[in-house]
């Protein structure tokens, strides 16, 4: 059995320490042990698998929901994670200056230190690192004979020389000690006991030079226990600095604990945010972001935990206390709540967070006076209020309602839900409407839109280009539709439709999914365009072809010309394969669609009105009153007027 040597045991215990040292640990509380582990997991950047833990108080379940009381444990990284972690980042974790320092270090040269301790000279020789240059032993010879010196064994000088004295001092030889000539220093220890330095006078020529053991002997003799530094006091001996204070001992100051404090996600200081850039630095003032969009549970801030001091003691082992640091409570406004692990806070609904009074709220609602220059384009997670008008070349896009007092201009408004506007919309040809619900308005006037439900209108539909799933009813006195395309898979209801001598094309379309439609008018575009390309392609495919039977071979510049052609034709044919078949699709699905459609008019349908229903045309050669289009056997026909039923369209829900 081999013997355990001092040495040995030291070399073991400093790894321990060292491995002890780089274990980090949280404290983290839960209401289940798993969940505990799981989230000390993510804090410790780990699997739970490599975790160890302790636990500080045990969960209950509680009684029918009552008494209830989560688990609290200490959870750390396992030495065999932190040895492997520490391996595999060691160099990401190093900054520049300690990678070059660290480069210098694989490169030192050699270095030796002679000193005489008692009767004897001493020699340490630390070898060479890497490409640095070894010591010369004739330095070392030169340096060792003194007129003092007795004898000198140059053999062992070359010998260590090479080999090192394993930082250690070795006897080379002798030399006539006068120990009155003997160096002499001074241990002196602070007043507050926080350092202990050591003071030496050079020794005159036949004196010894001090020791380690005689400064550390001194050092335990004044009662220094704690805090000595084997490093500096190395140093001391082996390049001595002469009646001068050198520490020796310093105390373990204590360190305070860090306070808990908040990392915010976003923006709590509204001054600070801005309108966006372009890449040459032009700002565009409709894009002011001034709202921080956010969507339910998406986290808001992290209280980060305060810390525990770590306490220190004096030179004489005296216990110094270090003060923890404080807890804060979390800055709990509207509408957010707290995550599992108890410090992160997370919003409970979409909208905009701020910051406000030291609490963080959201807001689903989003209320301003008018949208402008002042406010600049809206983007919202939520439902929009403007108590007053959108003016020309401003745009609002919202996941919920957007409901307008006022009038609207040349403007782009989108929403998933409804768009109410109590005045009218003027969108001079670059208006554009598109909700996922039902549009309300006074009237609308040269503007694009496209409704997931339905319009409804109380005066005036005007040379737009209107699209709604459901119906297009107009239902007040005026109730007029004039010029313009209106598309509707149920109904188109109005007072009077067209205008009298005319004037602008008024084409009403209803039996139909207006989307469907729409998408068969982009698929039979594209595969138009694709015909014609085909058309190309097989026509310098042929050109090239017979190039190849001519000359046998193409140049390389042709032959991959040829066969980009060929793959071009190829993706052209897979394409249109999809394409007959969503063709064919939507096709089916209009011929099946059970909502035939009507028309309504309860005044007038001026001549020169369009009507389509389903895929058959009607046009209005002369004025007719009180009629109902519908279709019938193949055909557009005409009817008595019927009342149209509308009561399934709801009324604007809490429309302010």
């Amino acid at each position: 059995m081999p013997l355990v040597t001092l040495e040995k045991i030291r070399t073991d215990l400093s790894e321990l320490l060292k491995s002890d040292q780089e274990l980090k640990s949280v404290e983290v509380y839960a209401d289940t042990l798993e969940e505990a582990l799981a989230d000390a997991a993510v804090q410790l950047e780990c699997k739970v698998i490599n975790l160890d833990y302790e636990v500080l108080e045990r969960g209950f379940n509680g009684f029918l929901g009552m008494a209830k009381k989560p688990w609290t444990i200490r959870a750390y990284q396992n030495a065999v994670a932190v040895a492997q972690t520490v391996s595999a980042n060691a160099h990401e974790l190093l900054s520049e200056e300690e990678i070059a320092s660290q480069e210098e270090d694989l490169n030192k040269d050699g270095a030796y230190y002679v000193h005489r301790f008692g009767a004897n000279i001493m020699l340490k020789v630390v070898l060479p690192v890497g490409e640095g240059k070894p010591v010369d032993a004739e330095a070392i010879v030169a340096d060792v004979h003194r007129s003092d010196t007795i004898s000198v064994d140059e053999n062992k000088i070359r010998k260590f020389a090479v080999s090192g004295t394993n930082d250690d001092y070795e006897i080379v030889g002798t030399y006539n000690h006068n120990a009155a000539a003997d160096a002499i220093f001074v241990i002196e220890v602070s007043e507050d006991e926080m350092k202990a330095t050591a003071t030496i006078s050079a020794p005159l020529v036949g004196g010894s030079d001090i020791t380690v053991s005689q400064i550390k002997k001194a050092l335990k003799t004044q009662g220094v226990c704690a805090g000595i530094s084997d490093e500096k006091i190395t140093a001391l001996v082996d390049n001595p600095t002469f009646d001068k204070p050198v520490v020796v001992a310093e105390a373990v100051v204590p360190v305070d604990g860090k306070d808990a404090y908040i990392e915010y996600h976003f923006e709590t200081d509204r001054s600070k945010l801005r309108a966006k850039e372009s890449a040459t630095g032009q700002v565009n003032f409709k894009e002011l972001n001034l709202v921080q969009n956010v969507v339910q549970g998406q986290p808001l801030a992290v209280k980060i935990l305060p810390e525990k001091g770590k306490n220190g003691k004096t030179i004489f082992g005296r216990f110094l206390e270090a003060t923890d640091g404080k807890d804060i409570n979390l800055p709990l406004g509207r509408n957010v709540e707290v995550a599992s692990d108890g410090r992160t806070i997370v919003a409970a609904c979409n909208g905009q967070v701020f910051y406000f009074n030291g609490k963080i709220n959201v807001d689903p609602v989003m209320e301003v006076d008018g949208v402008n220059i002042k406010t600049g384009n809206i983007n919202f997670l939520g439902k929009v209020i403007c108590r007053g008008s959108v003016e020309d070349g401003y745009d609002i896009k919202a996941s919920g309602n957007i409901e307008i007092t006022g009038s609207v201009g040349a403007c782009h408004l989108e929403s998933d839900g409804d768009i109410i506007v109590s005045q009218g919309i003027m969108g001079r040809d670059e208006g554009v409407i598109t909700c996922g619900g039902t549009l309300w308005a006074k009237f609308i006037q040269n503007t694009k839109v496209t409704a997931g439900n339905s319009v409804v209108v109380s005066d005036l539909i005007m040379n737009s280009d209107i699209s709604a799933q459901r119906k297009i009813a107009l239902h007040g006195k005026k109730a007029q539709i004039t010029g313009g395309n209106l598309f509707a898979t149920e109904l188109i209801s109005a007072k009077n439709i067209g205008s009298t001598g005319g004037g602008a094309e008024t084409l009403l379309s209803v039996g139909f999914d207006p989307k469907a439609k729409h998408r068969l008018e982009e698929l039979q575009d594209t595969q138009a365009s694709n015909v014609k390309e085909l058309e190309e392609l097989e026509l310098n495919i042929s050109t090239l072809e017979n190039q190849q039977k001519i000359r046998r071979t193409l140049p390389k510049d042709k032959a991959d010309a040829l066969q980009e052609l060929y793959k071009r034709r190829d993706e052209i044919l897979l394409q249109n394969d999809d394409l007959n078949a969503e063709i064919g699709d939507i096709q089916q699905r209009l011929r099946e669609l059970k909502a035939v459609g009507k028309v309504c008019a309860s005044g007038t349908v001026y001549a020169g009105v369009k009507v389509y229903v389903r895929d058959e045309m009607e046009e209005v050669h002369a004025d007719v009153k009180s009629v109902t289009f519908f279709y019938e056997d193949g055909f557009v026909r005409r009817g008595k007027y019927e009342e149209p039923d509308i009561s399934d369209i709801r009324d604007p829900e809490g429309y302010a």
